[in-house]
């Protein structure tokens, strides 16, 4: 479990194929200070699983997990390569704030960026929507861009042609995430919030087992 407050960013050293996998070895000292075999950290966004701890030639703490072949699908991981930025961040600690929201490191999907508009001190970041994740987005709701927990800032109504949300990135979240560094047409790892995906799947089986309500044809005056 994790709360979408990036704690550094990290960097990709090493992509291997395994299978249908991939083994990435990724640096990070913080992240890695107290890390242990089987630790949880986010990579962009991904909950991944720590194989084994190293360190780089320059003192950098590094760690492997393995990307399985539903994640590099899911997401934009199976995109990177050496020296790719990554948001990183450790499993939360039962003691600690929650800062962000729940975030569970499982991505639904991926977003476009469409366009950046700057303002004086802040920009605000238009991103494409899949059609099957767009009820699940609301105006002022939560939802994790690469790891980074956000609040939707705007949203398209049904009249537009082609799902969209905003969202408004602070000073702080441009310089201490990778999300600073987007140019439309860059994709991110979307993950709704796990409330409105639990209440969509309920209504979904709350409607298809509903009986059929019977009307008044047919039936005797």
């Amino acid at each position: 479990m994790f709360t979408g407050l990036i704690e550094e960013i990290g960097e990709i050293i090493a992509v291997e194929p395994v299978g249908d996998s991939l083994r990435f070895t990724v640096a990070g000292p913080l992240v890695t200070s107290d890390a242990t075999h089987g630790a949880s950290i986010c990579v962009s966004g991904v909950c991944l699983t720590v194989i084994e701890l190293g360190e780089t030639d320059d003192g950098r703490g590094t760690f492997t997990a393995d990307v399985m072949e539903q994640s590099i699908r899911m997401s934009t991981l199976g995109e990177l390569g050496p020296g790719s930025p990554v948001n990183l961040e450790r499993a939360v600690r039962v003691d600690t704030r929650l800062g962000g929201h729940i975030v569970q490191g499982h991505v639904d999907g991926t977003a476009t960026l469409l366009s950046v508009t700057p303002h004086e001190a802040w920009r605000t970041l238009r991103f494409s929507l899949a059609p099957e994740l767009a009820p699940l987005l609301v105006d002022k709701g939560s939802v994790t861009l690469s790891g980074v927990s956000l609040t939707v800032s705007a949203i398209a109504d049904e009249t537009d042609p082609e799902p969209w949300f905003e969202v408004s990135l602070i000073p702080e979240t441009l310089t201490a995430t990778i999300l600073g560094r987007l140019s439309p047409g860059d994709r991110v790892n979307v993950e709704t919030d796990i409330l409105a995906r639990h209440v969509a799947r309920m209504l979904r089986l709350g409607a298809a087992a509903a009986p059929a309500v019977p009307t008044s044809e047919g039936l005797p005056a």
